[in-house]
């Protein structure tokens, strides 16, 4: 009998409160991420916060792929530029942590996917800067963070995306283009050099990028975790990340 193969796909904690009388701290993460990989045919595990160094590289080097997942604002500190007036939580915890998994990865060549918050930390990582406010700082650009209405599920299409053709994410998706959801208030002002832009909006924001020559490093600004159930090419997306994983095992 031939045993199936489930590559471990590590995954970033998130920092976090619980209970109401006596609050404790917790690390977390959506279901989401985890059943979205699961799907997939991944083995998904948390990763956790505050590890020393050797620790948490002897957690990265057990790993057949990574995931970062969408969270808080990115320390503009990490990127060489001053606290935007409108700029949200930070947790400087989790920049350290989830900035040098994504450079260990890139060096690597661990099978990377990057979402929302995730596609931030890894052109940060490589070099590049964001937006800290999409509204303030690029006033031309539609709505993209849908979700401060909490009329708006995390499955809700907010806008279409084009996909650049012959793009690793092209094939990934089997799309040229996706209507995709949209909850983000930052997004990528100059792109890190060994990125290359597969994915933006009508109104010029980038949405997708990957690095070309990679086993498989891809980001996206919208959450397919959220849309695998009805949606072909976001289930496409974590088969093919999950598959580039699975090579490894």
């Amino acid at each position: 009998m031939i045993q199936q193969r489930y590559p471990l796909i590590g995954i970033t904690a998130h920092n976090g409160i619980h209970g109401r009388k006596v609050k404790s701290a917790i690390q977390f993460q959506m279901i989401s991420y985890l059943k979205a990989v699961a799907g997939a045919g991944g083995a998904p595990v948390l990763i956790p916060l505050n590890l020393p160094e050797e620790i948490l590289r002897a957690v990265f080097e057990r790993l057949d792929g990574l995931l970062l997942p969408g969270g808080v604002d990115v320390s503009p500190a990490a990127y060489g530029e001053k606290t935007h007036e409108k700029f949200g939580r930070v947790d400087e915890e989790l920049d350290r942590t989830e900035l040098e998994l994504a450079r260990w990865a890139v060096s690597a060549d661990l099978p990377l996917l990057a979402i929302c918050r995730g596609i931030q930390v890894l052109n940060v990582a490589l070099g590049g800067t964001l937006y800290q406010d999409i509204e303030s700082q690029m006033p031309q650009a539609m709505e993209h963070h849908r979700f401060r209405s909490r009329d708006y599920p995390p499955n809700d299409r907010a806008h279409p995306v084009k996909i650049a053709p012959q793009s690793r994410l092209s094939a990934a998706l089997g799309a040229a283009q996706v209507m995709t959801n949209s909850r983000h208030h930052q997004a990528i002002k100059v792109l890190a050099p060994a990125l290359i832009e597969t994915a933006r909006t009508a109104d010029g924001l980038i949405e997708g990028v990957e690095i070309p020559e990679a086993r498989l490093i891809i980001g996206v600004q919208w959450h397919p975790e959220n849309l695998v159930d009805e949606d072909l090419p976001s289930r496409r997306l974590f088969e093919t990340f999950v598959g580039a994983a699975r090579k490894s095992v």
